[in-house]
């Protein structure tokens, strides 16, 4: 079967996986809730099983789809974009950056303050560090440029998250700042929802409109030009929609990394290698991938606070490493 036939069912081979994990990660908890409980728990909001899901589940599964999609697809964009196979969120320093801003929150006790200034400051952190990288960069857009901005500015933001926990004012403030960075969905609201939702969508409709000029950059950027392609617009939809969907990602759930490198990778043999086909996958891929982290975060230790950014780096972790080694066996 070609790329071109295998792609509509590809499409709907993931939408029905994200749909049955969605309904999966609905039921599985502490309270196991069956279908029919499930569907029934919708008519009568005032059962126990109705609270547990608009108090608990609804929020992390809305949360997981949606962070897993913009992680995903920005991790496609990226990856065309830079034309780098190594390309994912964090490269351009938008995790970390968020993170800091969190930690910061901490920190200082503002979380003390007001119980939503620590997303509020891992947004502020996200942003701030797009317009730094779009300082960094200039009108150059060299792409080497963009690499090293966003590395420089991840490790600055290490350093200072890393300062922060070093002088941090109790253990317990201390603890806390590691548990945040270490990405979570527990105890996520329907208020965390609304707070990182409309920064989702708009980083990711920004990401989308990338797709016509990832095809044409996949011959080469003076091809590209010759096409019509506005590489300078294509780069502001590409770092400013990475930064807004994963710093609102970032925000309510704390550094989730590898599903940005993990899926693009994994689907791109199954769309024909063409960018632009590989967003809508990335994104129906990243939702199920992260949904699929969270249901095994409650099912294999369900006694222990086992964190979903661990559990990501586990699973990504070795992939880096036979991407690595695929690569060296590439250019040798």
């Amino acid at each position: 079967m070609t790329a071109d036939r295998r792609y509509p069912l590809l499409l709907a081979g993931l939408g029905l996986l994200v749909v049955l994990l969605f309904l999966a990660s609905l039921g599985i908890g502490q309270v196991w809730i069956d279908p029919l409980t499930l569907a029934a728990a919708f008519r009568d909001t005032q059962s126990a099983e109705a609270l547990i899901l608009a108090e608990i589940r609804l929020p992390r599964t809305l949360l997981g789809a949606a962070i897993g999609a913009i992680l995903g697809l920005s991790g496609a964009v990226l990856q065309g974009f830079l034309r780098n196979p190594l390309a994912e969120p964090g490269l351009l320093g938008i995790s970390a950056s968020a993170s800091l801003g969190a930690v910061i929150a901490i920190y200082a006790g503002l979380t003390a303050l007001h119980p939503y200034a620590l997303p509020l400051c891992a947004l502020a952190g996200a942003l701030i560090a797009v317009m730094l990288v779009q300082m960094l960069v200039g009108r150059s857009g060299d792409i080497l440029v963009i690499i090293l901005a966003g590395v420089a500015l991840s490790s600055l933001a290490g350093a200072l998250t890393s300062l922060a926990l070093n002088l941090a004012p109790s253990p317990f403030a201390a603890l806390e700042i590691v548990f945040w960075m270490l990405g979570s969905l527990t105890d996520r609201s329907l208020v965390h929802v609304g707070l990182a939702l409309p920064f989702i969508l708009v980083g990711g409709a920004m990401l989308a409109l990338t797709g016509r000029a990832l095809d044409a950059l996949a011959l080469g950027p003076d091809v590209a030009r010759s096409l019509g392609v506005n590489l300078d617009r294509t780069r502001v939809l590409a770092v400013v929609g990475t930064a807004i969907g994963v710093g609102g990602a970032t925000a309510v759930s704390g550094a989730i990394g590898f599903v940005g490198l993990i899926v693009p990778h994994l689907l791109r043999p199954l769309v024909g290698h063409r960018p632009s086909r590989l967003l809508p996958a990335s994104a129906l891929g990243g939702a199920a991938f992260l949904l699929a982290a969270d249901i095994a975060v409650r099912v294999v230790m369900p006694d222990r606070d086992l964190k979903l950014g661990v559990v990501t780096a586990i699973l990504g972790a070795p992939f880096f490493l036979w991407l690595l080694i695929s690569l060296r066996r590439r250019t040798a």
